[in-house]
Parts: structure tokens; C-alpha cells; sequence
């Protein structure tokens, strides 16, 4: 149970890089749950690598397209992403603004499954605190 309410003015926090062509906002973190929300500011051609969820997901665009496993969203669209999803290249055909919230961390790994990296609410603190 969150103690206290909680706003925040997103034009006041800064874009931290997150991988090429990717900067994220961080709107919240739990370091009790690893429940993580980000804004993620994608640009054209971007993308994201092979990756596995370790808590399941939910988006919603708010503009721009994303293509990824289970097919395109645009403009509106929201997206359930299961636990233990494996979603082999997420990309962005088009600017694209994403809110995403992850209930653990995701996982980036390579074709045998073998873990490159983490992305979780303590990495996620880590590189937007640098701003």
C-alpha cells in the first residue's frame, strides 16, 4: 500500500539515455514490489533487443508504433504483457511515445537465453538520478 499520494510533473523530470535512439522518464519506482513506470521517448528506427519479462507489463501509446510479437500498436493502443513474455525485437517504425509500467525486471538476452542485461527500478533510479 502506497503511505502517500504521489505527483508528479513530468515537464520537470529530465530524459535519461536508456539504449540508442531511447530516453526514459521515470514517473515511479517501488523498491518493495520492483513495480517500475516510465515514459519512454523512442525515436524513429529505434529498438529494443531480445528480451524476457520477469514481471508482467502494460502500455499504452501515446503516440507513435510499436511492433513487436504480438503485432503493431499505435496511436491509443494499451498492451498486457504477460510474465515470462520473450518478445525477440521490439521497433519503432515512427517517433513514438510510450507509458510502460513492469511489475519486475526485464531481462535482455541473447538467442540461448543467456542473460546481457537487466533492466529493473534500481537501474532505471540509477540513470535518471544522474540527471
Amino acid at each position: 500500500m502506497i503511505s502517500d499520494d504521489v505527483l508528479l510533473h513530468t515537464d520537470d523530470v529530465q530524459w535519461a539515455p536508456l539504449v540508442e535512439g531511447i530516453s526514459v522518464k521515470l514517473l515511479y519506482s517501488s523498491s518493495e514490489t520492483g513495480r517500475w513506470t516510465v515514459l519512454l521517448n523512442c525515436e524513429k528506427d529505434s529498438s529494443f533487443a531480445r528480451h524476457k519479462h520477469y514481471g508482467p507489463g502494460e502500455y499504452y501509446v501515446v503516440y507513435g508504433k510499436m511492433e513487436y510479437r504480438a503485432g503493431c500498436a499505435v496511436t491509443g493502443d494499451y498492451g498486457y504483457e504477460p510474465l515470462g513474455a520473450i518478445h525477440d525485437k521490439t521497433t519503432f517504425a515512427e517517433d513514438t511515445l510510450l507509458h510502460f509500467t513492469n511489475y519486475g525486471p526485464v531481462l535482455f538476452i541473447d538467442e540461448k537465453g543467456n542473460v546481457l542485461s537487466v533492466l529493473d527500478n534500481e537501474l532505471l533510479e540509477e540513470l535518471t538520478s544522474a540527471n
